[in-house]
C-alpha cells in the first residue's frame, strides 16, 4: 500500500469545518437560536462538546483558518518537521532528576540526552513529596532556567509528578514565567497526596484532587501563569485510576485535565533478562489490591504492546471517554529515571531527606543493564502539531489534540484529515484533535499521508510499518454510569497493508453520508507482535499482543497512534 485507496468520491463541497454553526458560538444566547440549533447545543452540552473549558480543547474557533487546524506560521523550528500546516516538535512529559528520590540526573543531563535525541519540549516533573513540596520545587528552577538558556533549541518546562489523592498519578506544568514556582508550590503543598491527612475518606481525597484541578485554572485566569496542563501518567499500572475519577478530573476543567499516558515509560524494563531487566514494560507487573477498581479485568494490569490497557484496548476505557464526546487526549514518555546502559551513580554523600536533592551524579564504570529506562527521546515520542517553535503552541498543541505517539521511531511523520468527499484543496481538512461538521447527509471521507522511516532509530535498524488501521467509534452522549469503560460500538473498520519498500503510504478511506456522529482514530504496526483485541475479533482482529512479563523486548513491537477527529452533523 504505497499509494491504496479505498474510497468512492463524492464531489459535493459543502462546510468543511471552517465555518463554526451558530449552536456552537457561545456569544449567541440560547434565545437568539433557531429550534434546531437549540436541540444541537443541548446534545454538544451534554457530549461535553460544549461549554466551560470544552471550547478551549476541541472546539476552539477564534478564526476560520484556526477552526480548521490551518496554522501556517513559520518561525524556528528547532528541529520540528512542517507536515499538513504544522510544525510537529516531538516532546516528552515525564522526566526525573536528582530532586526526585528515587532518580539521579541533573535537569542539564536529561535535556541534553532528550535534545540530542531529537526532542523539541521537555517537562521535568519530579515526585511531589514531603522534600520537593519544602524544597524541590524551588531548588529545581535554577537548573531549569540555566538549561533553557545552555539549549535555546529546547523548550524546558517546570512540572512536577502529582500524586493524586486517591489515585495515581499525574504529570501537572505551567508556563515558563516569574510565578511557575509559586504556583507549583503552593499547588503541591495544598493538593499533593503526600500533604494529605492520614484520615482524609476516599470522597475526600476524589475532592481534593478535583479542587487541585480547579486551583490551576483558576491561576491561568488570573493570569499568575499563561497556562497549565494536567496529565494523568500510567493510569491502568495498579487499577487505582476509576474510570469516574478519570471522568472527573476531565469535567473539572478540560482546559487543565486533558488526557493521560496511552503508553507509560520505562519501557527498558521489558527487556528479556540476557540483556536486561526482564521485568515488565512500564513496571505494569502488579495485582488487584483493596485500592484497586473492582471491575477492571486482570488483564488491565499488563501493557499491550507496550501501551496502556486503557488505551490499547478497543472498544476499552478511552474510546468510552471518546464516544461520550470528551476530549481526553493521549500521550508517550520514557518517565526516566535511572536510564538503561548508563554509566553513572548518584553521587556520594548525598543526603536527600535534609537537601531535597541527590548529589551530581559520577561515573561508575558500570553498565546498568538492569535499569528500567530509556533516555528522554531515545523510544517514545509525543509529537505535536503546533503554530510555532514556542511555550504556547506546545501547550496549545496539546489542549487541541493535534498529537500523534510512536516508540522506536517507527514512522517519520504523518498528516490525517476529515474532509468532504472530494475536497483536495490544501487549505481544508480538520485535523487530529478537531470537530469538522457537515450537513446531515454529506459524504465525508477521513485523507492519510504517512512518511515511512528510512533512518536507523536508537537500536540501529530502520522499522518498518506494515499495518495501518482505521478505528471509528459513533458518539452516543453521556453515559448513565461513569464508571462505564467499555464503547460496544467501537471497532477497526479499516486495515491496510503497506507495500514492501514504500517510502510513502496515502489512503483515502470514505465514511459515507453523514448520518450520526463519530470519531475516528488511527493505529499503525510493525506487525510483529499481535492477537485479537479483547472485545474479540469482530472489534479488534488484529491488535496489540499481551505483553509478557520477563519477555518484552520493546524493539520488537513497534506501534502509533493518533488522537481523534470528530465528526458531527449539523
Amino acid at each position: 500500500m504505497g499509494h491504496g485507496h479505498d474510497h468512492e468520491h463524492d464531489h459535493t463541497h459543502e462546510a468543511t469545518g471552517a465555518a463554526v454553526s451558530p449552536a456552537m458560538d457561545l456569544s449567541i444566547p440560547d434565545s437568539e437560536l433557531s429550534p434546531s440549533d437549540v436541540s444541537r447545543r443541548g446534545f454538544l452540552r451534554g457530549a461535553g462538546l460544549l461549554g466551560a473549558g470544552a471550547a478551549a480543547s476541541v472546539l476552539a474557533a477564534p478564526g476560520a483558518a484556526e477552526a480548521a487546524g490551518l496554522s501556517h506560521s513559520h518561525g524556528p523550528v528547532g528541529g520540528g518537521r512542517d507536515k499538513g500546516g504544522f510544525q510537529w516538535l516531538a516532546g516528552d512529559h515525564h522526566i526525573h532528576t536528582q530532586y526526585s528520590s528515587d532518580a539521579q540526573y541533573r535537569v542539564l543531563d536529561q535535556a541534553k540526552h532528550g535534545h540530542a535525541y531529537g526532542l523539541d519540549w521537555l517537562v521535568i516533573t519530579d515526585h511531589g513529596s514531603n522534600e520537593h513540596a519544602k524544597i524541590g520545587v524551588e531548588k529545581v528552577n535554577p537548573d531549569i532556567r540555566k538549561t533553557r538558556e545552555e539549549l535555546k533549541g529546547l523548550l524546558t518546562f517546570q512540572g512536577l509528578e502529582w500524586n493524586i489523592p486517591a489515585a495515581e498519578h499525574a504529570t501537572v506544568f505551567v508556563h515558563p514565567g516569574k510565578n511557575e514556582v509559586a504556583v507549583l508550590k503552593q499547588f503541591e503543598q495544598t493538593y499533593d497526596g503526600s500533604q494529605q491527612p492520614a484520615t482524609n475518606t476516599e470522597a475526600q481525597n476524589e475532592a481534593t484532587a478535583i479542587a487541585g484541578i480547579k486551583f490551576l485554572a483558576a491561576q491561568v485566569k488570573a493570569r499568575k501563569v499563561d497556562g497549565a496542563l494536567f496529565l494523568a501518567n500510567h493510569p491502568a499500572r495498579r487499577g487505582i485510576d476509576s474510570p469516574h475519577e478519570i471522568r472527573n478530573w476531565r469535567d473539572a476543567d478540560p482546559s487543565v485535565a486533558i488526557g493521560f499516558e496511552g503508553a507509560p515509560g520505562h519501557q527498558a524494563a521489558g527487556i528479556p533478562a540476557a540483556y536486561g531487566r526482564g521485568g515488565a514494560r512500564g513496571y505494569y507487573d502488579n495485582s488487584p489490591s483493596a485500592a484497586s477498581y473492582a471491575g477492571y479485568p486482570l488483564e488491565s494490569y499488563r501493557t499491550w504492546g507496550g501501551f496502556d490497557w486503557m488505551t490499547a484496548t478497543v472498544g476499552g476505557l478511552w474510546d468510552s471517554l471518546l464516544a461520550e464526546g470528551k476530549a481526553w487526549w493521549i500521550t508517550v514518555n520514557s518517565d526516566s529515571h535511572v536510564n538503561y546502559l548508563d554509566q553513572s551513580e548518584r553521587g556520594p554523600g548525598s543526603d536527600f531527606a535534609t537537601n531535597g536533592k541527590y548529589n551530581d551524579p559520577v561515573y561508575s564504570g558500570k553498565t546498568l543493564t538492569t535499569a528500567g529506562d530509556f533516555w528522554p527521546g531515545y523510544y517514545g515520542r509525543t509529537n505535536v502539531g503546533a503554530g510555532s517553535f514556542s511555550y504556547k503552541a506546545v501547550m496549545d498543541g496539546l489542549r487541541a489534540g493535534r498529537v500523534w505517539v510512536d516508540h522506536g521511531r517507527l514512522i517519520k511523520g504523518l498528516d490525517a484529515r476529515v474532509r468532504v468527499a472530494g475536497d483536495r484543496r490544501w487549505n481544508t481538512g480538520t485535523p487530529l484533535g478537531g470537530v469538522v461538521q457537515v450537513r446531515r447527509g454529506t459524504s465525508t471521507e477521513l485523507t492519510l499521508d504517512i512518511d515511512l522511516q528510512d533512518v536507523p532509530n536508537f537500536a540501529a535498524f530502520v522499522p518498518v510499518l506494515k499495518r495501518v488501521d482505521v478505528i471509528v467509534g459513533t458518539v452516543t452522549g453521556p453515559v448513565a454510569d461513569k464508571d462505564t469503560f467499555k464503547a460496544p460500538d467501537t471497532k477497526v473498520v479499516k486495515s491496510y497493508e503497506v507495500n514492501a519498500g514504500a517510502r510513502t503510504v496515502s489512503v483515502t478511506y470514505s465514511f459515507g453520508r453523514l448520518d450520526k456522529p463519530f470519531y475516528v482514530r488511527l493505529r499503525g504496526t510493525d506487525g510483529n507482535r499481535t492477537q485479537p483485541g479483547l472485545m474479540g475479533p469482530g472489534v479488534d482482529p488484529y491488535g496489540p499482543e499481551l505483553d509478557v512479563v520477563g519477555d518484552a523486548d520493546p524493539w520488537g513491537d513497534l506501534w502509533f497512534y493518533t488522537n481523534p477527529i470528530w465528526v458531527l452533523p449539523k
